[in-house]
């Protein structure tokens, strides 16, 4: 049997068992920095299959590692997995309509649940590889918190998480099948909390200095600051501390979180310094005090063309998930929630996509087929993620797999019902036999991860630098 088809056998003979521990981390959406019962779910998988696990790496307690080593143990391969989710989007499993499962509570709205399991399936496979075939290597899986807050793998970089590993892969649920061809923003983002005086807001508002003015007025210098920023650069923005709800009372504390974006680390650094100074400005205007409480920031990913090179291959051999009848039309049934605004910005992108067969995708809207990798085609998306400092710091690239329709739209009630259906379940699936197999195929060719490694030498200098200083901790309680 070749490796291909061992790997195919293994995954869907334990198939359950990764199906389920998807669903109950799906049932427990747990927020960024909280992932309690997910990470000790996982940890107990990776320890059954006889894995060596580490928690509390780089000072998360939700953060940890399951390693496997055999022989010399080279190569040292690594498989990247999430498992936090969002905020406000509670929603029942397999439904297509709006229905919360909880008023107001998280739910597994970008599929965090399915990358988290799918990439252990794929680590538990090559284990058991190596330990089938006698060949020689290390696995490791990273369990990789709060993605979606403040993020994990910057910290995990710099504590050394990654040093001696040879290569990395991982996978995110989307609605194609494809090696990621995107290079993704960096971004930086902080609380800038401005601390001013109280006073009697009708008898004697000239005593007071307002700390809400100041968050007011350095919202008013960001919109301008917008002007006179690179096309591709974004301010986001958002209030944490308002200084209470009594109107008669200048507010003597407030706080705003901002957040920027550019394509590359430094354009990040350079223009998160203006959006500074315009705090500092909103400061000295309203006689307030300002402190700039960095959290975090993610280095720009872009993908590993020489890894790609060999996940593209392998994928095409994986093939896209095996749709039934029925997940088409469930997939169908979700598509059609969407407004016709969504709808028509979806057509648009899948005739871009699928060219003249468009009508006949979006009769039938799950992606049944696997994407060739273009270097020459890879574009700039607006999303940042922390896996470019993996990037940054180890050769990684990154796998999408279709677990949801057509142009579903992720961070949506949508993604969070499809994330714990068949369409979920297959997808997962898949993207553990295309991590696997990848991985096994990679570290049969040393010639591949020498090109892997050079890329990464011209990225970074030769050496990972974190765009934390070491004096920013994990915001474990504060992001």
């Amino acid at each position: 049997m070749n490796d291909r088809a061992w790997i195919e056998e293994f995954i869907e003979k334990n198939q359950d068992q990764f199906v389920k521990a998807n669903d109950d981390i799906w049932s427990y959406a747990e927020l960024a920095f909280k992932e309690e019962k997910s990470a000790a779910r996982l940890e107990s998988m990776l320890k059954d299959w006889g894995f060596e696990v580490e928690t509390g790496v780089a000072g998360i307690p939700t953060c940890f590692t399951g390693t496997y080593r055999q022989g010399s143990g080279k190569p040292v391969m690594g498989i990247l997995g999430e498992y936090d989710a969002l905020a406000g989007l509670s929603q029942e499993a397999g439904v297509t309509e709006k229905r919360e499962r909880e008023p107001g509570g998280a739910g597994h709205g970008c599929g965090h649940c399915a990358l988290g399991t799918g990439s252990l399936a794929a680590a538990v496979a090559v284990k058991e590889y190596l330990r089938e075939t006698g060949k020689n290597g290390t696995v490791i899986y990273f369990g990789c918190p709060a993605e979606e807050g403040a993020g994990s793998k910057q910290f995990m970089a710099r504590a050394g998480a990654f040093d001696g590993v040879d290569f990395v892969y991982t996978w995110h649920p989307a609605t194609v099948n494809q090696v990621e061809a995107v290079h993704s923003n960096a971004i930086m983002g902080a609380n800038f909390r401005f601390k001013g005086v109280s006073s009697h807001a009708g008898s004697t508002p000239f005593l007071g200095r307002s700390a809400l003015d100041a968050c007011e007025l350095m919202g008013v210098g960001c919109n301008y600051l917008r002007e006179h920023v690179i096309p591709e650069a974004r301010i986001h923005y958002a209030y944490i501390d308002t200084g209470g709800t009594a109107p008669n009372v200048v507010q003597d504390h407030a706080c705003v979180r901002y957040e920027v974006r550019a394509p590359y680390v430094y354009q990040v650094k350079e223009l998160f310094e203006r959006v500074k100074e315009v705090a500092r400005g909103a400061a000295i205007m309203t006689g307030t005090t300002m402190e700039c409480e960095l959290a975090m920031a993610f280095t720009e990913y872009l993908p590993n063309n020489a890894l790609a090179s060999v996940a593209d291959a392998c994928m095409r051999e994986i093939g896209a998930p095996k749709w039934s009848e029925e997940d088409y039309r469930l997939a169908k049934a979700y598509l059609d929630t969407y407004n016709e605004e969504t709808k028509a910005r979806i057509r648009r992108s899948a005739e871009e996509l699928y060219g003249e067969r468009a009508e006949e995708v979006l009769a039938r809207p799950l992606d049944s087929e696997v994407h060739p990798f273009d270097p020459a085609k890879i574009r700039l998306q607006a999303g940042s993620t922390d896996v470019g400092d993996v990037g940054y710091a180890v050769p990684t690239l990154n796998l999408q797999v279709a677990t949801a329709c057509v142009g579903n739209v992720g961070h949506t009630w949508q993604m969070t019902a499809q994330s714990c259906s068949p369409l979920a379940h297959k997808g997962l699936l898949t993207a553990a036999k295309a991590i696997a197999l990848s991985c096994v195929r990679t570290m049969e060719q040393p010639e591949v991860m020498e090109k892997a490694k050079a890329e990464v030498a011209r990225r970074n200098g030769g050496k990972y630098e974190c765009p934390l200083p070491d004096s920013v901790q994990p915001p474990l309680d504060t992001y």
